[in-house]
């Protein structure tokens, strides 16, 4: 068996897909370990008290914790620089390995990656978000060189709500964002239920899904030196080199 690979991951803390969809997502690769560790995120808007979540302070405590645990890399495992900006995650994830000397991540920052390593010329978005805040990671997307070609949204604000959202809710999210021609599509909160659908939507629909749980697992093990390929079965993104 590989040496153990453990991989801090800072969470919202009311999330509650995140953790148990990367166990799932694991179950094939025991030598690869998740931790968590949580800082407060009740609600999603563009209003100060939700963007105030984000704030650099309480990501440096959560990494320092996991350090402790000496993973081998930390994901900031929710998808705030979508509507906040990538740079926002960069600025963050440079001091957090300055500090702890442990290379980190983000979800937003992966799904960027991946989409890089598509050569997508566009994608397609689905998210459980209100429509500033949709607006906001279209641009921000549009920003880094990925036009939005087609999206929905259930504009929910409750961050604990969003793991509410029946799976066959985001089945068919997803179904109709390829209909409007979405060969790429992002999945983008860490708290939906949307990661179980990649092999068999993919197969169907000629698309390749990047969910966030997923995402955000495939480049923790990128960014600790490990192998994404070991987990079969969750879709197309775990073939990307």
């Amino acid at each position: 068996m590989p040496p153990p690979l453990r991989l801090g991951m800072i969470t919202p803390s009311s999330n509650t897909v995140l953790e148990p969809m990367t166990a799932a997502l694991l179950a094939g690769t025991p030598h690869v370990s998740s931790h968590s560790a949580r800082i407060r995120v009740t609600s999603i808007s563009m209003a100060g008290g939700s963007t105030a979540q984000f704030d650099t302070a309480p990501m440096r405590e959560a990494a320092s914790l996991l350090a402790d645990a000496k993973v081998g890399a930390i994901c900031w495992n929710g998808t705030s620089a979508g509507w906040l900006g990538p740079d926002r995650d960069r600025a963050i994830l440079a001091e957090v390995t300055a500090e702890t000397g442990i290379p980190a991540t983000s979800a937003v920052l992966d799904t960027l990656a991946a989409l890089r390593l598509l050569e997508a010329p566009g994608f397609g978005l689905v998210t459980p978000y209100v429509a500033d805040v949709q607006d906001r990671v279209r641009a921000n997307f549009e920003d880094e060189g990925f036009a939005c070609v087609a999206d929905r949204r259930l504009d929910i604000t409750d961050n604990f709500a969003f793991a509410e959202v029946p799976e066959a809710t985001v089945e068919r999210m997803i179904r109709e964002v390829a209909e409007d021609g979405a060969d790429a599509i992002v999945v983008l909160c860490t708290n939906l239920r949307g990661a179980r659908l990649a092999e068999r939507l993919e197969a169907e629909l000629g698309i390749t899904l990047l969910d966030s749980v997923s995402v955000a697992l495939w480049g923790a093990i990128r960014a600790a030196g490990g192998d994404p390929s070991a987990i079969r079965g969750w879709g197309r993104l775990f073939e990307l080199a």
